[in-house]
Formats: structure tokens, C-alpha cells, sequence
């Protein structure tokens, strides 16, 4: 029986000539049945892809054949399905695209990669050693939420700030207007989806003069597979996929709002006016309800 599987990867390495990349990739692709979403830049590879386990595996053995790619962390998910044809029910096609950016914080210029990596970022924790931070610092630690506010409105980090963001271009205005300014003299987690973003916030915030800042290695992916919902991260973990989130365990908590009626929610939904490109935590009896609606309730809250 096919097995519908997921891959969640990034790379920051120099690369020489990211059209090519983009016609290789695009071209193994096609050839496998993958759908998904591929970011190149002339700093690296950003992208998720879903198909048949076989096949995912057939394209990760190529991907590993690239000088740049061939340490690059690979985080494995289920899918949810495959079509009659064998393709992902997860992506409606396959996008592969070149970049200033592969993540878009607007700020291309201040990013410098290596063969190593990103220059000047934050300093690397696995989950393990974040306990330990924790452990040794307690309260003095201060969780950072990299993503979009909609994205940590069904999971976050216990007590994270969550910076007033709709799109990753937000950030460098807000760490540009001094109101995390206080931050500067403790020990900050930055932590993202699967560790990208944090890659490049680590580095911005470290530019701006905060002292002490940390990245959670492989992001929540890694710190989920390690120590589920028994640790410090609470909800559920949100996707730019069909499956809309992931829970690490049968107990996780249930965190989110619906902006229509006020219920415990995980679930997120775009606005069902095509003409709106808003997107909502919602329950379920509310996902048909007009975008209008749902801000009047937000804002009398």
C-alpha cells in the first residue's frame, strides 16, 4: 500500500548558479510524482515536499548528490493521502522558484553565508540543551517566537514573546524600532517551525546588539519528536500544508480561539470570500463564516 510521506528541509550554502539548481530540482521532481513548494536563492535551499515514501526517498538520494545539500536536515512527516495518480493530497502542485530570499525577511543584503552556513547567528540548542538553559537560568530566559502571530495562536513555547507579525518581513521593522530593545541584556531563544527562519532572526538580532541569543536546532520538528507535549511546548504546531497542523501526542493542549464564537480550536482556515486573502483560527462551525465577522469579534474582545 502506498505511504504518503513529507519533507521539510532547508541549506544555506553559497550556490554558483541557482537557475540550474531550480531545473534540477524541478526536473527530479516531475520525474518522482512530487508536489510541494522549492525556494532557491545564492544563499541555499528552502522547501516541503510530499509523495509516495519510495519516491520521496529516489529524490532525497539525489538531493544528497549536491556538494551543498549533503549534510542538509531532512524532517520526515506523514502525509495524508495520495490521489489515484500517487500524488500528495497534502500540496495542489509543484512549485520550484528562484529568490533574492528563501525566507522573506526583506533584508537580503544583511544575510552573509558560508559552506558552513549562516555567518554571526544565534548560538545552536538542541532540545536537550535548552532543558539545561532553562534549567540553569529559569525565568530569566526569554522564548522568541520567528514565526507569523497566526502561527502561535495554536502552539507556542510556554510564556514567548510573540512579536505582532503578519509575514516575516515585519520583524526587521519591529527589532528596528527598539521595542525589544529591553531584551538585549538576556539569554533569548529564538524558535521557528523547523529552524529556518531562526536562522536568519538569530543572525538580524545578534546585527542589532542583542547579547545572548540562541536558536533552537532543527525548530519545534526536533524539539516535538524529542519530548512531545511533556516538555515546555504547549498546542498544536502549525503547517503550510492541507493537514493545516500537527499534534506531537495524543494529549496535546488545545490553545487556540475561534475568532467567530470563542470555542477551544487548533484549526486554522482562509476566509471563504475568494476575494480575501485573510486567514483565521477557526472551529469548525465557524470556517463558513465571513471574514468581517470574524475581525468584529477579534476587535470586541
Amino acid at each position: 500500500m502506498p505511504t504518503p510521506k513529507i519533507v521539510l528541509f532547508y541549506a544555506f550554502a553559497p550556490l554558483a548558479d541557482p537557475e540550474a539548481i531550480r531545473l534540477w530540482q524541478r526536473d527530479v521532481c516531475e520525474l518522482l510524482g512530487l508536489r510541494g513548494r522549492i525556494l532557491i536563492s545564492a544563499q541555499g535551499i528552502n522547501g516541503t515536499l510530499g509523495g509516495d515514501l519510495p519516491n520521496v526517498k529516489k529524490w532525497l538520494r539525489k538531493f544528497r548528490e549536491h556538494p551543498a545539500f549533503k549534510t542538509a536536515d531532512i524532517k520526515w512527516s506523514e502525509g495524508t493521502g495520495l490521489d489515484a495518480d500517487g500524488l500528495s493530497l497534502d500540496f495542489p502542485k509543484l512549485s520550484v522558484k528562484v529568490r533574492d530570499e528563501i525566507v522573506s525577511f526583506g533584508a537580503p543584503d544583511e544575510l552573509t553565508v558560508d559552506e558552513h552556513g549562516v555567518i554571526g547567528g544565534g548560538e545552536r540548542l538542541t532540545p536537550e540543551a535548552l532543558h539545561e538553559l532553562v534549567a540553569e537560568r529559569g525565568d530569566e530566559v526569554v522564548f522568541f517566537d520567528g514565526r507569523n502571530a497566526l502561527e502561535a495562536e495554536i502552539g507556542r513555547f510556554k510564556n514567548a514573546i510573540v512579536p505582532d507579525t503578519e509575514t516575516t518581513r515585519d520583524f526587521v521593522g519591529l527589532l528596528d524600532s527598539g521595542v525589544y530593545d529591553h531584551l538585549k541584556g538576556k539569554p533569548v531563544v529564538t524558535y521557528c517551525t523547523g529552524g529556518i527562519r531562526c536562522e536568519v532572526l538569530s543572525s538580524l538580532m545578534t546585527a542589532r546588539g542583542f547579547g545572548e541569543v540562541y536558536q533552537l536546532e532543527g525548530g519545534i520538528v526536533r524539539y516535538g519528536e524529542r519530548f512531545g507535549d511533556d516538555g515546555l511546548w504547549e498546542g498544536s504546531l502549525y503547517v503550510f500544508d492541507k493537514r493545516g497542523s500537527v499534534d506531537f501526542s495524543d494529549h496535546a493542549a488545545v490553545i487556540g480561539t475561534c475568532a467567530g464564537c470563542g470555542a477551544a480550536t487548533n484549526r486554522t482556515a482562509n476566509c471563504p470570500d475568494p476575494s480575501c486573502r485573510r486567514q483565521f483560527v477557526v472551529c469548525g462551525t465557524c470556517v463558513a463564516v465571513p471574514c468581517e465577522q470574524h475581525a468584529a469579534e477579534v476587535t470586541s474582545r
